[in-house]
């Protein structure tokens, strides 16, 4: 359990301060949230956009009554897919759907030849991690985030990390582990999830990126991308290829003649239908502001958080402290707010619609 040291605790009026303080681009952004009072859990799962609610409402009832017809989905896979390109800051044609992040990273680990070195870090999530554990052949080290540039040497074949480390909101040099990684020869691997909607991403600084969409994209479930350099990709191969990963889609819906797309979409995978109804909305809203300015606003609160709680500034979205017993987060859903626990510390992830009042309540929380 944390100690807090008593200080007065910072109220101010926070829906009109923050319209002062943001864009007009970004406060209409925060304006399409509700339900948003006290949710400091963008990093488990985001909060869908009300237009994203309406439009899955409406899928649902346009399918219940027989109305819908499945072609009428690539539309919208594909005004989703460069909303996700404009984000990201690459050429749609470089990104490729789907649904899981492991399924996109099995892909490439499934590619790399025999006796292959992949350097990791250490705690990141498992599903960047596990595709390359269960290829046999392949060397996997792990090392700690912060020693990650200087592990890659002429031996290794590809750096695996995430941008943002989902344990504790630590963010990856990605200028020092990149420069490595040309000066070795070394291919990159980069998991945006906590990362994408939050802070600024430049997929093209990377071989490869892979992201979910539920967190801080706040997307539904089942909505995932692959971003993949056109060098990279003529070394990966598509095992994962189906019907929807043809040249010409509703061509390829039966075998045995195989003529996969050109571009990134020889990698895509079927998409869950009413996912990506909601998913377009959800992902065009955060292509359309100015993801620098979530990000301080994001590290702003959270350096206040940790002001509060007499600890050292993060400079991060997601403030982490001890919080073995899980003590402190009991106490906070007993307040009413929503947080996280990971790997023994309690995790709060401040988003676009948290405001000076949700660090006020969590303090108030932790002090009762």
């Amino acid at each position: 359990m944390l100690y807090i040291p008593i200080m007065p605790l910072l109220h101010v009026s926070v829906r009109g301060t923050m319209r002062d303080m943001t864009s007009t681009a970004l406060a209409n952004a925060i304006e399409s949230f509700t339900h948003t009072r006290g949710y400091l859990a963008a990093a488990t799962m985001g909060l869908p956009p009300r237009a994203a609610v309406t439009a899955l409402a409406e899928e649902l009832q346009r399918w219940s009554a027989a109305e819908s017809e499945p072609m009428d989905y690539g539309d919208i896979v594909e005004r989703t897919r460069a909303h996700y390109a404009k984000l990201v800051g690459v050429n749609a044609s470089r990104v490729a759907i789907g649904s899981q992040t492991s399924v996109l990273a099995s892909v490439i680990a499934c590619s790399l030849p025999a006796g292959s070195e992949v350097v990791c870090v250490t705690s990141d999530f498992t599903s960047i991690v596990f595709p390359f554990l269960q290829q046999q052949g392949l060397t996997v080290r792990s090392v700690p985030l912060a020693e990650l540039a200087e592990a890659v040497s002429d031996t290794t074949n590809l750096v695996v990390f995430s941008l943002i480390q989902s344990c504790n909101g630590a963010v990856a040099d990605v200028e020092a582990i990149t420069r490595a990684a040309a000066r070795h020869g070394a291919r990159t691997l980069c998991d945006v999830t906590q990362a994408a909607g939050v802070h600024p991403v430049d997929a093209s600084r990377f071989d490869a990126t892979v992201c979910h969409a539920y967190k801080w994209l706040c997307a539904p479930r089942g909505v995932a991308f692959l971003t993949i350099s056109e060098d990279f990709a003529e070394h990966i191969t598509p095992v994962q290829a189906g019907w929807y990963a043809g040249e010409d889609i509703w061509c390829s819906v039966y075998g045995p003649d195989m003529t996969l797309a050109t571009d990134a979409r020889q990698f895509d995978v079927s998409p869950a239908w009413q996912a990506w109804v909601g998913a377009e909305h959800s992902i065009e809203l955060f292509a359309n502001i100015d993801i620098a300015e979530v990000w301080e606003h994001s590290i702003r609160l959270g350096n206040m958080l940790c002001d509060a709680l007499g600890i050292e500034q993060q400079d991060r979205a997601i403030v982490t402290w001890p919080d073995e017993s899980g003590a402190d987060l009991v106490k906070l859903e007993a307040a009413g707010i929503t947080a996280s626990g990971r790997a023994g510390r309690l995790r709060a992830a401040f988003h676009l619609w948290n405001t000076d009042d949700d660090v006020a309540a969590v303090i108030a929380a932790l002090r009762a």
